[in-house]
């Protein structure tokens, strides 16, 4: 972590708009699904943040958000393809900021892996939670329903498991971007995700677990409170306005939860550039 990149911005407490931050979600509020920021998200970010304190939560893990988050760091990315593989193991890269520094606060996993100016707040994991013997059963349910669907495409990584959660994508989250396309509009048709939802409700009613479609081609699991609100522990001490921003704000959707606690002022977007064109809007950017 570096001091000197946080010390650039006003301390927390001494911004102009006072005791406010702005969390964001990431897929489809800060960056396309799955894709890369881009560099006037970047640049328009870094002006918020000399105004009011800036976080993101989202479901992945601190490596994925690095990837999407901090190419190139805050100096300017460029356009760029579509991440290069789902399965990264370093950060940063030799050519970009640290995740941790771009923002104020950092909340992985939903907050189970949180940063506040880059240091490390205190966290927790899924595998405790549940114990190793329920994730088994739980596990080879979810490969067994999934090796019985008939849908068009299946590729690889149908259970991606993470620290707050596990991540179930019925196609599988090795799939290309048009292949995630394709099967988000099949979805739609034949509520493939839902389904399976419903069938893990029934089986492991008994679990205290909580299920939530997001993106294009998956769904998370994680015990029940382990929501994106987990991340709201770290902030609602410190900032009397939390203001959210999110793509999947309606009921079932992985931003729901978050968007209708009392201890935020939600805002719902379909895209980055709406994201931007209401951080304009409210902060005269």
């Amino acid at each position: 972590m570096s001091t000197s990149v946080h010390s650039q911005f006003p301390p927390l407490n001494d911004r102009p708009v006072k005791d406010t931050i702005c969390l964001f979600d990431v897929d489809g509020t800060l960056t396309p699904a799955r894709r890369i920021v881009s560099p006037e998200m970047l640049e328009l970010l870094q002006k918020l943040r000399n105004k009011v304190a800036i976080g993101f939560v989202g479901g992945s893990d601190l490596v994925k958000q690095q990837e999407q988050l901090a190419v190139d760091g805050a100096n300017g990315a460029c356009p760029s393809p579509p991440l290069p593989s789902p399965h990264l193991t370093s950060i940063p890269r030799s050519n970009a900021s640290a995740v941790i520094d771009i923002f104020d606060f950092c909340f992985a996993e939903n907050g189970l892996t949180a940063y506040r100016q880059g240091a490390a707040l205190p966290s927790n994991s899924f595998i405790k939670q549940i114990g190793e013997a329920r994730y088994k059963t739980l596990a080879n349910f979810i490969l067994h329903e999934i090796a019985d669907l008939d849908i068009p495409v299946k590729r690889g990584t149908f259970i991606e498991f993470r620290n707050g959660m596990i991540n179930v994508s019925p196609i599988g989250r090795n799939a290309s971007v048009q292949e995630r396309n394709d099967f988000e509009a099949y979805d739609k048709i034949h509520n493939v995700r839902a389904t399976l939802v419903n069938k893990l409700k029934e089986k492991f009613a008994d679990y205290g677990l909580t299920y939530s479609i997001g993106g294009q081609i998956s769904f998370d699991v994680f015990p029940t409170g382990w929501d994106k609100t987990y991340c709201l522990q770290h902030v609602e001490k410190e900032f009397k306005t939390i203001h959210f921003f999110g793509d999947k704000t309606y009921k079932g959707g992985n931003d729901y939860e978050i968007y209708e606690d009392p201890r935020t002022i939600g805002h719902t977007v379909t895209k980055p550039e709406d994201t931007m064109e209401e951080l304009k809007k409210l902060f005269d950017l």
